[in-house]
């Protein structure tokens, strides 16, 4: 564990804040100095392929019914058009519209992660940028390819440095001084300017794991109330209101209260490798944390022919974080939320359906007696694995009722980067979310928005982009 402290003597804050040691100033420096062509190429390809998914997911979010509740509430924050509601269109001010693209991103538990910093950066990140981006216009394809990857890069380089187990609500906290990182890239900001909208980012932070224990749908609103702190952040550092600037490193820095027990490391090679070619798919619209089980049950039924009948039991071995995230058991009195989040419930749904959809989290789906008494079932149990941020890796066990057993071991859980997606299954994945939002997206518009995202370098403007996310107008009302 790392504790700052301010040395006495002639050591002063303007000092500290610019020695090149400083994992603050190394932060920030990446931030002002990288460019789109010091981005590698691959870097390039994972931006596009992640603001595909993360957009996919945003589009199904829109049919959770709280969204019409949330965008009534919002109304009361106030007026403006200077940016879209993803989906239905709606011009709003663009602290309303990144609030609620970024609920629609994650309010199914189905967008990108960056597994060892325990970050879904993207929904932060892509919310807030692009209705920034529709606020001021002008911010091209490559601006938003850069600036993912940077944000990504900020967010998960904060949120890897972490060894304590989670207590705030990290994918938030960090995805929103990433996006502020993006934010103040795109205006320029040089070093001090920067690093002050990074402080006034920190000092608005929230969000907090209780939510995710309880299940509580203020869960993905987390992500909302920090899209806007990013926005609120870059607009104060712009009229030169000062932010603090040892926000990690400082006696109440983000490293000192928030995330304490942390490896300097981790922030030191941030040039060396862009983070965002180290995201994870989501194959199932649940928990990450899920998704181990899911992916090593669905394998030994296929591998060897196993019919969920025979099934005695599974067992799910996993690193503590699995359990402290999704091992609760599974009720017909569940809440959405909750059920996304609880890997027996998740699982069994995957064996008897096949696959797990955004239609398996409904009421008479928790009430189905067989989802219940397979889930009963699924155990899960922690391994040694003595890391309290790591999601793999993972084994499965199967007892089948006339003793036969199988096993197993998962390095890396499908979607991973060492078990990355395919295109087509990529693909598959954005045209099954774009299709199950409020109203569906016809083909041609799904097949519009991938060609969109492939050429997104050449875009002038990422407007385009938001036009081709809205809905066709419903005509059967």
């Amino acid at each position: 564990m790392n504790v700052w402290r301010l040395p006495c003597g002639n050591c002063s804050i303007d000092t500290l804040m610019n020695t090149p040691s400083s994992l603050t100033h190394r932060l920030v420096e990446h931030v002002v100095q990288t460019r789109y062509e010091s981005i590698p190429e691959a870097a390039h390809d994972a931006a596009k392929i992640f603001i595909l998914d993360s957009i996919g997911v945003a589009l199904s979010g829109t049919r959770v019914p709280l969204v019409d509740d949330l965008k009534q509430l919002a109304a009361t924050w106030g007026r403006g058009e200077d940016a879209r509601i993803w989906g239905t269109g709606e011009r709003v001010p663009a602290g309303t519209a990144a609030f609620i693209n970024g609920y629609q991103i994650h309010n199914q538990e189905w967008d990108c992660v960056h597994e060892p910093a325990v970050v879904h950066p993207m929904a932060v990140v892509l919310a807030t940028l692009l209705a920034d981006a529709e606020r001021t216009g002008g911010i091209t394809g490559r601006q938003l390819i850069s600036g993912c990857s940077i944000a990504v890069d900020v967010a998960t380089g904060i949120g890897r440095s972490a060894r304590n187990k989670l207590r705030f609500f990290r994918p938030a906290m960090c995805g929103a001084l990433g996006a502020t990182a993006a934010l103040a890239h795109w205006r320029g900001f040089d070093m001090h300017t920067t690093r002050s909208a990074l402080g006034l980012a920190y000092s608005q932070l929230s969000g907090t794991m209780q939510a995710h224990v309880e299940g509580s749908p203020v869960l993905p609103m987390q992500i909302g109330f920090n899209t806007r702190a990013a926005l609120n952040a870059v607009e104060l550092a712009a009229r030169g209101i000062a932010g603090p600037m040892e926000f990690l490193e400082g006696p109440f820095g983000y490293f000192t209260l928030i995330d304490p027990e942390w490896e300097r490391t981790a922030l030191e090679h941030i040039d060396l490798q862009p983070a965002i070619c180290e995201l994870s798919h989501k194959p199932f619209p649940s928990g990450r944390a899920t998704h181990g089980g899911v992916d090593g049950a669905l394998s030994l039924c296929a591998l060897h022919a196993i019919e969920v009948e025979s099934i005695r039991q599974i067992r799910v071995i996993a690193p503590p974080l699995v359990i402290q995230l999704v091992d609760r058991p599974a009720r017909a009195d569940m809440a959405a939320s909750y059920a996304r989040l609880c890997l027996p419930y998740v699982a069994a749904t995957a064996l008897l359906k096949g696959s797990v959809d955004v239609t398996d989290f409904t009421p008479e789906s928790f009430a189905d007696p067989k989802r219940l008494a397979l889930a009963s079932r699924i155990v899960v149990q922690r391994d040694a694995n003595p890391s309290l941020n790591a999601l793999s890796p993972q084994r499965v066990e199967i007892s089948l009722v006339d003793g036969r057993e199988y096993a197993m071991d998962l390095p890396d859980v499908l979607g991973a980067p060492g078990r990355p997606l395919s295109r087509e299954q990529h693909l598959t994945k954005f045209r099954r979310a774009a299709a199950s939002g409020l109203r569906p997206m016809p083909e041609a518009d799904i097949h519009r928005l991938i060609e969109l995202v492939d050429q997104l370098e050449t875009l002038p403007d990422v407007t385009q982009l938001v036009d081709a996310l809205i809905f066709p107008k419903d005509t059967t009302a």
